[in-house]
């Protein structure tokens, strides 16, 4: 699963939260046919899109917990439009960002950072290639 986001704040506080997200390990969940479900750790991964959109990508099983963390329930404090958000999502192919659960959250550093959440892409599942360890399990692609 991808999060599409604009942060805004001093780069060096910026910073500390990147790495925090960078350094976030993850489960992601192996299935295959007639076999327990397996795990492997994975990091979140950090990539920029144009228009100064960041986007974050991790395990769809996280979801509740990410959107938790980043998308705090605020006033619109930059006073964005709505049709700005909606644009970015067209060009960038994102979803609303849905309803979560908010009992969980990650413990990031994101003082004196603000975050507009934009919206979220959804992965496909792939079957690892034949020369790889996990081959023939199924996963989300990432």
């Amino acid at each position: 699963m991808h999060f599409a986001f604009i942060p805004y704040g001093a780069m060096s506080e910026l910073r500390l939260l990147l790495r925090d997200m960078e350094a976030q390990k993850f489960m992601l969940k192996l299935q295959k046919e007639g076999e327990k479900d397996k795990g492997v750790y994975i990091s979140g991964q950090i990539r920029i899109l144009p228009f100064g959109v960041y986007e974050y990508v991790f395990p769809k099983e996280y979801k509740d917990m990410i959107l938790n963390t980043l998308c705090k329930q605020e006033p619109n404090r930059y006073n964005v439009p709505e049709i700005f958000r909606k644009i970015i999502r067209k060009a960038l192919k994102l979803k609303p960002i849905p309803k979560y659960d908010t009992k969980e959250q990650l413990l990031w550093i994101k003082e004196n950072v603000s975050i507009l959440p934009l919206g979220i892409r959804e992965d496909l599942k792939i079957p690892e290639p034949k020369d790889a360890g996990y081959k023939g399990w199924i996963h989300e692609s990432l």
